[in-house]
């Protein structure tokens, strides 16, 4: 059972009703950060409503592909040869995740890495909401000199011993958010939940093993790279008015989780005619989003600025029967 923190906050008297009734803290390990690479271990600590530890599980995963910077993680290929593949743990995955909030830090990052392994396997995560205890922090106004999880360990007095060790991650990151639960509840603050959409459509680039035993070269990625597309050829017409159809040449920007990987999104559009923009501005014809009331940072300047808002589902009905541009 975790230990009780000096700088711990007490249970208020009466929990907010509309909180959770239960969390899963995850971390998971991957070969690297872009939307091809794959997951090389998994921790999970179930939390109850208060934060209350009920178990903890962590497994390793065989990528089949380089496992990415050994020096980070320390996870080498002949670890990983005999660990199981993600289709052999996705069902005791599952279990742990079933019903439960999913935590993390950074928690997009965690999600979507997720939410692909699920894809290949052609199941979906039993995960509805995710909670990311980066936002937590900033709603709980903590003095924190930056984002980092060691950054949020120390200020609840939290010890580290295997730092990028996922069982270790999550295991700090569950210690950590008791108190910020706790904080959070006797100061009613509303939780920074967002919704998970798990991936129904996705495109993938399979990382070919050598024929040595080995595998691939480790290539260094972000997590989610910039692409070259050419430019637009028509103008833009102005901002989508609703009942109407979308025209060539408007900008259309995308926030939050879709059901089809984004990457898919932005090449229809861009076949349509579209323009994909990558910011939100005063010439932005509409913004595509199924989380409009997330407060990310393209949400909120679109309400600022009046950019008309669609949903996915909306969106690829609009992309149905797009007007041409003006000869």
């Amino acid at each position: 059972m975790l230990e009780d923190r000096a700088t711990a906050v007490s249970s208020p008297t009466q929990w907010p009703a509309a909180y959770p009734k239960g969390y899963a803290v995850v971390d998971v390990e991957t070969t690297g950060l872009a939307r091809d690479d794959r997951i090389i271990s998994a921790a999970v600590y179930r939390l109850d409503a208060h934060g209350e530890v009920e178990d903890h599980w962590y497994t390793l995963v065989n990528p089949e592909r380089d496992p990415g910077p050994v020096w980070i993680h320390g996870l080498t290929s002949e670890v990983l040869d005999g660990a199981p593949l993600f289709g052999d743990i996705a069902e005791e995955f599952a279990a742990r995740l079933d019903g439960r909030v999913l935590v993390a830090h950074n928690a997009v990052f965690d999600w979507q890495m997720i939410a692909r392994e699920y894809a290949r396997v052609r199941r979906e995560a039993p995960v509805r909401q995710r909670l990311c205890t980066i936002a937590l922090s900033k709603e709980l106004g903590l003095p924190l000199p930056n984002h980092k999880l060691e950054s949020l360990a120390a200020h609840f007095g939290v010890v580290q011993q295997r730092a990028h060790h996922a069982l270790d991650d999550a295991r700090v990151l569950a210690e950590a958010f008791r108190p910020s639960l706790r904080a959070a509840a006797a100061s009613g603050v509303r939780l920074p939940l967002l919704e998970c959409r798990p991936l129904t459509e996705w495109s993938d680039r399979p990382v070919p093993r050598q024929a040595t035993g080995g595998y691939g070269g480790y290539r260094s990625s972000s997590w989610r790279p910039s692409r070259k597309r050419p430019a637009c050829p028509y103008p833009n017409p102005g901002r989508y008015e609703e009942g109407k159809r979308l025209k060539q040449g408007m900008r259309v920007a995308f926030s939050g989780d879709t059901s089809t990987e984004r990457e898919l999104l932005e090449d229809r559009a861009v076949e349509a005619g579209l323009h994909v923009a990558t910011s939100i501005s005063r010439l932005t014809s509409l913004l595509v989003t199924n989380d409009p009331d997330s407060g990310t940072s393209k949400t909120v300047k679109a309400r600022q600025y009046g950019t008309p808002i669609v949903d996915e589902a909306a969106f690829g009905q609009l992309l149905g029967d797009v007007e041409p541009a003006d000869a």
